[in-house]
């Protein structure tokens, strides 16, 4: 146990009790009020930060739309934007005459916000790629912000604050334009947005309230997908490269399930060796480091004595490498360890995504 300032924190990676803390529906466990408090402007009060009958209001919206047979409907469109991506690599290979440098962590970016710009916001997609890029400012602007955790500092109207509020209210002010526009048209469009403006509606909030509910998970839309995304397929192809032995086992894998074909949902599944690769890369380089939660009440977890208010922080970083779990090569690239339903694979699973029920992103599920 440990303390950042004012803020306790007990750190566990002991597999099985992550495993609770993953698997726990308890809405005493919940998300730390330190994220709100210092990313309020990114993150406000969406499912990403909130708890209690809050989050599961944002969760009963969201999650029906991010469950895997919603998912598999999006692979056409996700394929669209690959082709788009792959062209344009070539392209620039050919004018380079063969070989050239891509800085692909910047365009993987480009293409994962792409995919939730359409995916949320269909025929209002231009506007969705504007906030989009002032999301990614105003992120850039956060990481910049110093004396996080020190009481009033995010208060003070200093150079970084005043920046980060003025892309904050741009953010704002686009999404509701959006809105606005949504409204106005006559459109039955079944998206991403339109699921928040219904779940808005129902919810008998006042208009500024619902405002809010609107922008702020819009904001987390964004935010638990784009980033986490990019980072991941950037890594997963970089350890591709470093083990051409691999490369070359998924290669014949996808030319031997696709045919030449688009690769569509039913195809993908069958992907074996793929899915140890990701699997592999996943716990070499887990898009998020720390998985945090805060006890809202006084709580057992496995015999242990949790206060009310104490962060419970998970290291990914060590629990997906330590030989006690992963045994002496821990470190080492080798996707056969998920080659079968293993410990190492259930490990992973509570770790990065926990108990999602069907939904693809981690944050949500409660734990």
């Amino acid at each position: 146990m440990f303390s950042l300032f004012n803020t306790q924190i007990l750190h566990v990676n002991e597999p099985e009790t992550v495993r609770e803390i993953a698997t726990c529906t308890s809405l005493d466990l919940g998300k730390p009020s330190y994220q709100q408090r210092e990313r309020g402007p990114l993150l406000g009060h969406g499912i990403l930060t909130s708890d209690g009958a809050v989050w599961t209001h944002n969760r009963k919206i969201l999650a029906p739309e991010l469950y895997m047979d919603k998912v598999k409907g999006m692979v056409g469109l996700i394929m669209k934007f690959i082709e788009t991506l792959l062209n344009s690599w070539k392209s620039m290979i050919e004018k380079k005459g063969g070989i050239a440098d891509i800085k692909i962590d910047e365009d993987l970016r480009s293409f994962s916000g792409d995919v939730i710009s359409r995916a949320c916001f269909r025929s209002n997609y231009i506007k969705g790629e504007e906030i989009f890029l002032r999301l990614r400012a105003l992120q850039e602007a956060m990481s910049k912000k110093i004396f996080l955790g020190i009481p009033g500092m995010r208060y003070i109207p200093n150079k970084h604050n005043k920046n980060a509020w003025a892309l904050e209210k741009d953010v704002r002010n686009l999404i509701l334009k959006v809105v606005s526009d949504r409204k106005e048209s006559s459109a039955n469009e079944k998206d991403l947005l339109q699921m928040v403006l219904e779940g808005a509606k129902n919810s008998k909030l006042s208009k500024e309230a619902t405002d809010n509910f609107i922008v702020d998970n819009c904001k987390n839309i964004y935010l638990a997908g784009y980033e986490t995304t990019a980072v991941s397929a950037v890594w997963c192809l970089m350890l591709l490269v470093a083990n051409p032995d691999w490369q070359d086992r998924v290669r014949d894998e996808v030319f031997e399930i696709c045919k030449e074909r688009t690769p569509d949902a039913d195809m993908i599944q069958k992907m074996k060796q793929m899915t140890m690769v990701i699997h592999e890369s996943l716990k070499l380089y887990p898009p998020v480091l720390v998985v945090s939660r805060e006890a809202l009440a006084d709580m057992e977890l496995r015999g242990i004595h949790v206060p009310k208010w104490m962060n419970i922080w998970s290291l990914l970083a060590t629990l997906l490498i330590d030989p006690e779990n992963w045994g002496q090569d821990g470190l080492k690239f080798n996707p056969e360890r998920f080659e079968h339903r293993s410990l190492q694979a259930t490990i992973l699973v509570h770790a990065i995504w926990g108990q999602s029920k069907g939904v693809s992103w981690p944050e949500f599920s409660h734990g």
